[in-house]
């Protein structure tokens, strides 16, 4: 980080090699499109970069890059929703592509037809619960790893993750993805 800080283009190399999977996996699950995921995670690193002076000493840069990353993925689902109201559209997660031609279509198209409604139901999560679920389930995180991303307590993690999973379940079992239930 001290390399970084001095304005090492290699020690910066290292980062964004060590995080850039998990950075556009991230910004794919907060704002559900391939393109923009790149992009913003793209972007991220760049400003990240430009600003890594500002880092204080001690910190470490994976929470101080998520914060980055994240404020990009807020602005642009702001942009979007200002643009056109719509969801997250599940066809761009690649997880609800078809995978191998190893299953007959039938078994391919429920599997995809039970992750559509899924990543839609996660579109439907606030913010903070979002983006819980996608560093939880989606990129392996500890809740101690969370808190530290989220600046939060591993109480804070723990009760975000219990209200977004439930919240999931309502919206999954209704598949209307309607309701109104208490999130905290």
């Amino acid at each position: 980080m001290q390399r970084c800080r001095g304005g090492s283009r290699e020690a910066f190399e290292v980062f964004v090699n060590r995080y850039m999977k998990d950075a556009y996996f991230i910004a794919l699950g907060l704002v559900g499109n391939r393109e923009d995921a790149l992009d913003l995670s793209q972007e991220a690193f760049v400003r990240a970069y430009r600003n890594i002076k500002q880092v204080k000493p001690g910190r470490k840069f994976f929470p101080w890059f998520y914060q980055i990353l994240k404020n990009l993925c807020i602005s642009h689902l702001r942009k979007r929703r200002y643009r056109r109201a719509s969801s997250l559209d599940a066809e761009d997660c690649p997880e609800v592509a078809a995978s191998a031609d190893v299953f007959s279509p039938d078994v391919v198209a429920d599997r995809n037809e039970v992750k559509g409604k899924v990543w839609e139901a996660i579109g439907k999560l606030d913010e903070k619960h979002r983006e819980v679920i996608i560093l939880r389930h989606f990129r392996a995180m500890s809740y101690d790893q969370i808190a530290e991303a989220l600046f939060c307590n591993k109480g804070t993690v723990t009760s975000r993750l219990y209200y977004a999973r439930k919240r999931l379940q309502e919206l999954l079992e209704t598949g209307k993805g309607g309701g109104t239930s208490g999130l905290r």
